[in-house]
């Protein structure tokens, strides 16, 4: 079995594949503090509470990080817990098969070079991948399958913190849907902004893209991923298909691409 570990600012996906199948999953926090050490007893716990996984069935390692710290760790893991199992790190000189058509490719965070890689697989292109993130992010595909670049914006829960905090009559709430557009209250008048403001966000950027991107825009593929992606699902129309291991498919890919002998 392969596991795959993508490590983003908040939160951390973990996926256990048989072949092409994600048989079991899990999402952690992300800690900048924990240690090699604290990482592996948190992979050996995880894996360890399920019968039909163990550790031992773990064949090779797939990671993908967008925290330094986070990946030195791992690092780490790799070298004193799986020793003897092959393991792949995204990062430059892996090959992926993604041409990155930007103006410094090295700054395209290795997440994204994933999901591009990924959707074109699944879907080919021209497509747009939306990731639901810390940032909401918005990747360009082309037919070809190359990156050609995209958008970044706040996430939905950095925006409902930075309410709460700079808000004087404002708090934290519920990322929930309202009983309506216009909210009765002041949670229901924060929730409706917070998920129709965003879901007018995604339509708007992707519209925008896909024009740009094809000479049809009805021809671009517009996948969402990410942890908070089921809360815009229904409200964003121009999103047609919702791939919530998007990442951790591209990592079985890059794998599969790099597999040592």
């Amino acid at each position: 079995m392969l596991l795959t570990i993508d490590v983003g600012n908040t939160q951390t996906t973990l996926g256990l594949f048989d072949g092409e199948d994600v048989v079991e999953h899990w999402r952690i926090s992300t800690d900048p503090r924990r240690t090699a050490d604290e990482l592996a007893v948190l992979l050996q716990g995880l894996m360890g509470n399920h019968t039909a996984v163990s550790e031992s069935a773990v064949e090779g390692l797939a990671i993908c990080s967008s925290v330094p710290a986070v990946l030195h760790e791992l690092r780490e893991v790799t070298r004193r817990y799986y020793g003897d199992v092959p393991a792949v790190i995204v990062e430059p000189g892996v090959k992926t098969g993604v041409h990155v058509l930007m103006d410094n490719p090295k700054e395209v965070g290795a997440d994204r070079i994933v999901n591009a890689l990924a959707a074109n697989h699944l879907y080919g292109g021209p497509c747009i991948v939306v990731d639901f993130g810390t940032a909401t992010t918005f990747d360009a595909v082309n037919a070809r399958g190359d990156y050609v670049g995209g958008a970044i914006a706040p996430g939905i829960e950095i925006s409902v913190e930075a309410l709460g905090v700079r808000g004087a009559q404002l708090r934290k709430i519920e990322l929930a849907r309202p009983r309506n557009v216009i909210g009765k209250n002041t949670v229901e008048g924060m929730q409706s902004g917070i998920l129709y403001g965003f879901a007018g966000q995604v339509d708007g950027l992707v519209d925008r893209m896909a024009r740009e991107l094809a000479k049809d825009p009805d021809d671009v593929q517009v996948i969402a991923t990410g942890g908070l992606a089921s809360l815009v699902l229904g409200e964003a129309t121009t999103i047609d298909v919702h791939e919530p291991w998007l990442t951790l498919i591209g990592l079985r890919l890059v794998y599969e691409r790099n597999r040592p002998s």
